[in-house]
């Protein structure tokens, strides 16, 4: 005889997605943009932007092309956000093509600006990435030397990067992990990761870094790309690995939109609440300037509900 099953109350979370939705009021998450380049994509960003605010980022960063190539851009991008939105906006810098001179009136009018958060990034070879790095004379030859100079213009609030599985110019572990420390002892306080696609690739990383004894929040990046060609191609110039099944989920949708932008929220939601799951609070986004796709990821996770309740405070 069949014992009957236990009714499960309808008003319980489902799955390690609901769960991560319903049992973290103090999940953050925070999102990347690029600078338009013409007034269509300006407008595109800024739609963007009012779809998002509802998710309460804990800041939005905007990104600055090698060489400076989308300096105005970027600088007007941010310090619009700073006089119209709640959002608090973090500046990329890069080391590229530039003087130190440059660099440090590039951030002395950010501050000027308003803004207090920098990413701090040695930036991608002028000749494109896979190309050999050249440091520009007279310039900041690497992150932590630009994390060292940002600190003694003013008490930016600096974040950098950080590759689970190594930047392809790292020869092994130890020069990776060296390189991060380096960051940190210049003055940084959080670690924005490239991203992956396992939590276990996270989970390593973790522990390499705790290893080394460094205790700054180190900040999973999450890749909203849902163009699998485009994520292919991006993938491997970075040294990140998509797993088969990742790939075989994308197999035969060139032409269906909707349902790769439906599989890119939802795995994206599914990696977060697996990594949510043993203590993971802050989630970095790379939008690619597509609200749609963020604002999915961020409403799976309940994130909508929390502007609700600043509202109703």
């Amino acid at each position: 005889m069949n014992a009957r099953l236990p009714l499960r109350d309808p008003n319980a979370p489902v799955g390690a997605i609901a769960r991560a939705s319903a049992e973290s009021p103090d999940l953050k998450v925070s999102f990347e943009f690029f600078p338009p380049k013409n007034q269509k994509m300006e407008d595109k960003l800024w739609a963007s932007i009012e779809k998002l605010a509802p998710l309460s980022p804990d800041f939005v960063s905007v990104t600055y092309g090698a060489g400076g190539s989308t300096r105005e851009r970027t600088h007007r991008t941010v310090a619009r956000m700073v006089k119209e939105t709640d959002f608090d906006p973090a500046a990329h810098l890069t080391c590229v093509d530039a003087t130190r001179e440059e660099i440090d009136q590039v951030a002395r009018d950010y501050w000027d600006a308003g803004v207090r958060h920098i990413v701090a990034l040695r930036g991608d070879p002028s000749d494109g990435i896979g190309e050999t790095y050249r440091p520009h004379p007279g310039g900041y030859a690497y992150a932590n030397d630009l994390t060292e100079g940002l600190k003694k213009i003013a008490d930016f609030e600096v974040s950098v990067s950080a590759y689970p599985e190594q930047h392809p110019e790292s020869s092994n572990w130890s020069v990776e992990i060296d390189n991060l420390k380096r960051k940190i002892d210049a003055g940084a306080t959080r670690a924005i990761t490239q991203f992956f696609f396992s939590p276990d690739i996270f989970w390593r990383f973790q522990d390499r870094v705790l290893d080394a004894g460094i205790d700054i929040p180190i900040v999973p990046g999450l890749m909203l790309q849902p163009n699998f060609k485009g994520l292919a191609r991006m993938s491997k110039m970075c040294g990140v690995a998509v797993p088969d099944w990742y790939a075989g989920l994308f197999d035969g949708l060139d032409d269906d939109p909707v349902t790769r932008d439906m599989l890119t929220a939802t795995l994206a939601a599914e990696l977060t609440a697996e990594l949510r799951d043993r203590g993971v609070d802050h989630f970095h986004l790379y939008t690619l300037n597509r609200a749609e796709i963020a604002s999915s990821v961020g409403r799976i996770l309940g994130l909508h509900n929390r502007r609700k309740a600043e509202l109703a405070a």
